[in-house]
This record gives structure tokens, sequence and C-alpha cells, in this order.
């Protein structure tokens, strides 16, 4: 029998300036989580997100089916938003994601910090990256003025 000690901790940074206002940077971050959730290659992922404490952030796939990815745990709009459960593993892995907005100058700082524990896959590990990467951009992108 082997233990598994190593490798069972997962920890990303990220951060993002935006060149909009708190308020306006937070609702967008709310729709990229939510409803204008998409993949990289525009698919829609279906997300449900519920901006309230003990809210779900969840994958509606219709007639009561779909996959639970967490509750909020912390709501403070427009600076705040932490999200704690199982995200896409559904396997034996708890993550807690923080999404902290600040005012720099006449912009937003939007930093997340994902942090999970358990035996995360390591398709999983190299993914996260860039999936938080372009999670960050998305809601950059739809804030910004064009």
């Amino acid at each position: 029998m082997t233990t598994l000690t190593d490798n069972l901790s997962l920890l990303i940074e990220q951060d993002l300036t935006i060149d909009a206002p708190l308020e306006t940077a937070f609702a967008s971050l709310l729709d990229q989580l939510g409803p204008r959730n998409e993949t990289p290659d525009g698919r829609s992922m279906a997300m449900v997100l519920e901006p309230r404490p003990g809210g779900r952030w969840f994958r509606d796939l219709g007639d009561d089916r779909g996959h639970l990815w967490g509750h909020v745990q912390v709501i403070k709009p427009p600076t705040l938003l932490e999200i704690t459960g199982p995200l896409f593993m559904s396997y034996a892995a708890i993550s807690h994601v923080q999404f902290r907005l600040t005012r720099v100058d006449n912009q937003t700082l939007l930093a997340l910090r994902h942090q999970a524990l358990g035996l995360i896959e390591e398709e999983h590990r190299q993914g996260l990256s860039v999936g938080w990467a372009h999670y960050l951009e998305e809601v950059r992108r739809h804030a910004e003025p064009r």
C-alpha cells in the first residue's frame, strides 16, 4: 500500500487589472460565473450562480440534472466573492476560490486565489491555470468600455 502525502494540495493565484469601476467589474464577474460562462472554445456551460450566502454555483443540464460546483461562502459586493466546493472535480477534492476586487487608481484589480485539497487529477492541475486566466480575461472583456 502506498501512502499519498505529496501533491494533495493546489494553489493558484492570478490577478488582472480591469479598466472599469468596482461595481461594473463585480457585475461582470457574477455574469461570467453564471449565465455568460463558456468554455474557451465558446460552448455554453449553462452555469447558475445564486449570489447570496449559501447560494449554489452549479451547472444546470435541465430536467433536474447537473453538477454542483460549490456554495457561496462569502459575498460582499462589490469587493469579495468566495466559493467553496468540489468545483468540476467529481472525486475526493474540495476547493476554496476567492475573488477579491480592489480599487487601484481609476481601475479595478481582480485577484483570484484558488486553493484545493484532495486527490486532484493531473489533467485538472495542468488545466486550471489556463481555465482561470480565461475566466478573468472574459470578466475584463465584458467590464471594460468598448
